[in-house]
């Protein structure tokens, strides 16, 4: 089966979505919350997985470029990766800004993401990163949630000004993680289809 729904969770091809994820509203406002999901305290940074590891280490040197040298020469000095609780992790400075933190202005901005939009790599960010705020736990499968954050309340407040929600603000990343079918089974899910 293609797509059902359980609870409160729709099953599309085994991935579990939870239903919180179809009807909250958000939708980023960098401006109001200056880029909290890269600097929020603490002791663990935004998951990763071996192959994503890999590729970053490949590409280091280009988006050493776009880091401030205290950031450089922490990723020097302690590397830019960790393993905590059996879960790879990127590090962060003072268990608050990630590595690859810069600023533009006072917004807190991704530099492996700069380095990808100025088309120098081919690798966005971390599938996490890139994902937020919805988290993912394997659990006999993928297992979707939404995970609130109080930093996060002008993403609410702007998702719900132009009706906005998490499904559709993380559609990119949602077919970057599961393949643009997939979303296109989960709206066709919604709609009854």
């Amino acid at each position: 089966m293609t797509g059902f729904m359980s609870g409160n969770f729709y099953d599309i091809d085994n991935v579990f979505v939870n239903k919180e994820i179809t009807e909250a509203k958000f939708c980023c406002d960098l401006n109001a919350c200056k880029g909290a999901c890269c600097t929020m305290e603490s002791q663990f940074g935004a998951p990763v997985n071996m192959d994503e590891v890999n590729e970053i280490e490949k590409i280091l040197p280009v988006v050493l470029e776009y880091l401030t040298d205290e950031h450089v020469k922490a990723i020097e000095k302690m590397g830019f990766w960790e393993k905590k609780q059996g879960q790879e992790l990127i590090k962060s400075i003072n268990n608050r800004d990630c590595v690859f933190v810069y600023y533009s202005g006072d917004v807190a901005k991704c530099a492996i993401e700069k380095a990808y939009f100025e088309g120098k790599v081919a690798f966005r960010k971390p599938i996490s990163c890139h994902l937020f705020p919805i988290r993912i736990s394997e659990f006999g499968g993928p297992i979707l949630r939404y995970e609130q954050y109080h930093e996060c309340k002008p993403a609410e407040v702007e998702g719900e000004k132009n009706g906005t929600t998490v499904l559709e603000f993380c559609k990119d990343s949602l077919e970057r993680a599961f393949g643009s079918s997939w979303y296109e089974k989960m709206l066709n899910n919604l709609k009854g289809g």
